[in-house]
């Protein structure tokens, strides 16, 4: 009996129940927005919401599932700003709690950008100091920094894009083949950028230096006056090298000096000569840390202007067959060191400056060449017309005796004639020539023939009748009555008798 009361009260329960689900509130669905990365020490800003729940509410910021941050009795969409460490990277939510309901948020994944900081270039080989055509591997290292990006600068400009000289990959940067022209200062740039902020980082420059081999050497010596006697200076030198560079000059395969050129592939050396004689075989020598060389031999033999001299004319013409330039090579029979002067009508031409004629004649467009043993008339003219000689000594003797040639006569002149217009004037003359030819030989036929055929009566009484040629054969005769029978007597004038009778007396 007990028991009937609480059976009762079932139906009035059940009904509660359903009121209750009923009138439950809505589910919480809240909504978590946050940066993606943050850059270390900097500050990250979330902000939950739970649109269409009820509040207030209660928001917790969880990282990897561990509450962080919370925010209790919100009526308006939480804020949490976190101070970015080493260890707030990961990956964040947000919970909501009230009105009867709890929801959590999709996840917000956090970076942490740590930004570049003591960049520094190494190389590959170290120090980067390689000859030609070597491998040389630029590295650009940073004490710390996350998520980088390089740029690397060849004496302060941007290397934009990787190329034939250089290739760019990641942190490095590679000089597959070592040119000269890819000798200078590198340096490289690391740095990062979140959205509209960029921090970076800059090294110092690194000096590149790419050597040239040195190409084999020359040699070479000229002679000069020193108190009475003479020095010869010995010049060792290398197209191309790059310096340091250890010169030596072996006379008779005995070194007589050695030099290290620092600054140029060059050195000098001094000797003694003695003009005439043979000083014997010379030698140089050029050495690197990888390359060792030796030059063609030269004489040092001395041999003193002498003999004759002479001057020797060239024309040069264009492709219309003008006068172009006219050069005029001056030549001795002897000497290893001439030293050449110019004279024009007798006049030293102002290469000599010490000679300081009182007369210096105008010739603006003259050149001198090899030396002084050429002299070049550029488009010469009536003004440039003249005797032309060279006079000859030796160069490292000023008080030498001179060797003088005979001068030779240059004459130019304005008017100018083609070959093709040669041709056609000696083409027309040809013509003009068989023209009066042809014409004198029609009329010299016309009037032999009318001085053999034809028999004369004469209308002029001061002409004489003339009688038939004594040595004419019958058969002639008997051509010429037939022929006079045909056409009947001709009558001539006094002209006609006198050109018949010059031919009678020269074929008769």
């Amino acid at each position: 009996m007990k028991e009937l009361p609480t059976l009762a009260f079932l139906p009035f329960l059940a009904l509660t129940n359903v009121f209750v689900k009923t009138c439950a509130a809505p589910p919480v669905r809240p909504v978590l927005t946050g940066p993606g990365m943050a850059y270390l020490g900097s500050t990250a800003l979330f902000s939950c919401a739970a649109p269409g729940a009820s509040s207030p509410l209660t928001y917790d910021l969880t990282l990897d599932g561990v509450v962080t941050r919370t925010s209790r009795r919100a009526e308006r969409p939480a804020s949490f700003a976190l101070r970015v460490t080493e260890r707030s990277g990961g990956s964040y939510r947000c919970l909501a709690t009230g009105g009867g309901g709890a929801g959590a948020s999709d996840s917000v994944r956090l970076t942490v950008v740590t930004p570049p900081s003591n960049t520094r270039v190494t190389s590959e080989p170290s120090p980067p100091v390689v000859y030609e055509g070597a491998r040389v591997t630029l590295s650009c290292v940073v004490t710390r920094g996350s998520h980088l990006s390089y740029t690397w600068l060849f004496n302060r400009s941007e290397i934009t894009s990787p190329s034939s000289s250089f290739n760019l990959q990641g942190n490095t940067l590679e000089i597959a083949q070592a040119a000269p022209e890819q000798a200078g200062l590198y340096s490289c740039m690391a740095w990062s950028r979140i959205g509209d902020v960029s921090r970076f980082s800059s090294s110092s420059e690194i000096l590149v230096t790419v050597k040239v081999y040195v190409s084999k050497p020359r040699i070479s010596f000229s002679v000069f006056k020193e108190g009475d006697g003479y020095r010869g200076n010995v010049t060792c030198w290398s197209r191309r090298g790059s310096p340091p560079l250890n010169f030596s000059l072996s006379v008779d395969d005995k070194e007589v000096g050695s030099v290290t050129a620092a600054e140029r592939p060059a050195a000098w050396f001094s000797v003694a000569v003695v003009p005439g004689l043979d000083m014997g075989d010379a030698r140089c020598q050029v050495s690197t840390d990888v390359q060792e060389l030796t030059s063609d031999s030269v004489t040092l033999e001395v041999v003193p202007v002498g003999g004759a001299a002479k001057v020797e004319v060239e024309h040069l013409y264009r492709a219309d067959s003008k006068l172009a330039a006219i050069i005029l090579t001056c030549g001795v029979s002897r000497g290893t060191f001439p030293y050449v002067s110019w004279l024009y009508n007798d006049s030293v031409l102002p290469a000599e400056a010490h000679a300081e004629p009182l007369f210096q004649p105008v010739l603006p467009q003259y050149v001198l060449a090899d030396r002084g043993r050429a002299l070049v008339l550029a488009a010469p003219g009536p003004r440039e017309s003249g005797y032309y000689s060279c006079r000859v000594r030796d160069s490292y003797d000023e008080a030498g005796p001179w060797v003088e040639s005979p001068a030779a006569l240059v004459h130019v002149t304005d008017v100018h004639i083609s070959s093709l217009e040669v041709i056609t004037m000696a083409f027309c003359c040809f013509l003009l020539l068989m023209l009066a030819v042809g014409v004198a030989c029609v009329y010299a036929m016309l009037h032999h023939r009318h001085g053999v055929c034809l028999p004369v009566n004469v209308r002029n009484s001061d002409a004489l009748p003339l009688s038939a040629p004594s040595r004419v054969d019958t058969s002639a005769e008997r051509d010429v009555q037939n022929q006079n029978q045909v056409n009947g007597p001709v009558t001539l004038n006094q002209s006609d008798l006198q050109f018949i009778q010059y031919m009678e007396n020269t074929y008769y």
